[in-house]
């Protein structure tokens, strides 16, 4: 407001400290009683518990990955107690039988293989135990559960940390290769055998191929493999016997297959 007016022919003047007061105030300035003088800003900086921090520390890469490491280490440690060679030697235990044991042993398929239990073991006990058919059934089954399971683990708790070391050239076209052709990539490595089942997992995870190309290419690729070591197991008291030496024929022929591609792979791999 004005201070003091003077009215000369009917007009009102504002004195220089009242409307210098006025100024100050409409631009929000903190006015003394000689000078104005602007409020200053004080920054406001957000305030992170302990609690927020822990969180963040627990949800690092290499916090995962490091439980990663625990998990896996657990797993195959209990490989060491359930020693799953007990299933060719003493046959599946008698008070499971039908679906139910079909479906515990696909289940411990599954969970065995993220232990690093060899697949060629287990589809033996799968066709030594059930049969040809349903072994072959169970073991598949058991092989899409144990690979939905490690892809999971790896990629969730392993990705982020794995990634940004993939600086070798060999390692960036491994990764590009899965990445770019996921679904002919694990068709590949899932028909020849060489590349460990567990390995070709977590490999997938850490790249960037999807879920339905992994899972489908796993489903696809495995057949032949795990028909012949269903067939064996179940063949194999009598070892003479034609269905056994063909699925024997077929175990091997497939394995030095692989091993002559990937001997020419190498240097392609290499080079780039």
């Amino acid at each position: 407001m004005l201070d003091a007016t003077t009215r000369s022919g009917g007009t009102a003047t504002a004195t220089p400290q009242a409307a210098a007061t006025e100024l100050a105030a409409a631009l929000g300035l903190a006015v003394g009683p000689e000078t104005a003088v602007a409020a200053p800003a004080v920054p406001t900086v957000p305030r992170t518990t302990p609690a927020a921090r822990l969180l963040r520390a627990l949800l690092s890469p290499w916090a995962r990955l490091s439980l990663l490491a625990v998990l896996l280490a657990a797993a195959a440690s209990s490989v060491l107690l359930f020693d799953p060679q007990q299933l060719l030697a003493d046959g599946w235990p008698p008070q499971l039988g039908g679906a139910t044991a079909a479906v515990a042993f696909a289940v411990a398929y599954g969970l065995c293989t993220v232990a690093f239990v060899p697949r060629p073991l287990l589809n033996l006990a799968a066709g030594a135990v059930f049969g040809s058919q349903l072994g072959l059934g169970t073991a598949l089954v058991g092989t899409v559960l144990g690979a939905g399971a490690a892809f999971g683990l790896g990629r969730v708790l392993g990705q982020d940390a794995l990634r940004p070391l993939l600086r070798a050239r060999w390692l960036k076209a491994a990764d590009g290769q899965l990445s770019r052709h996921g679904f002919r990539s694990m068709m590949v490595a899932r028909l020849f055998p060489g590349v460990p089942f567990w390995a070709a997992n977590y490999c997938a995870a850490v790249s960037r191929m999807g879920w339905i190309p992994f899972l489908v290419a796993t489903a696809l690729g495995s057949v032949p493999n795990t028909a012949a070591y269903a067939v064996a197991g179940a063949r194999a008291s009598s070892p003479t016997s034609p269905a056994f030496l063909i699925a024997m024929a077929l175990i091997t022929l497939p394995a030095l297959a692989g091993t002559v591609v990937a001997w020419r792979k190498r240097h392609h791999l290499r080079g780039r």
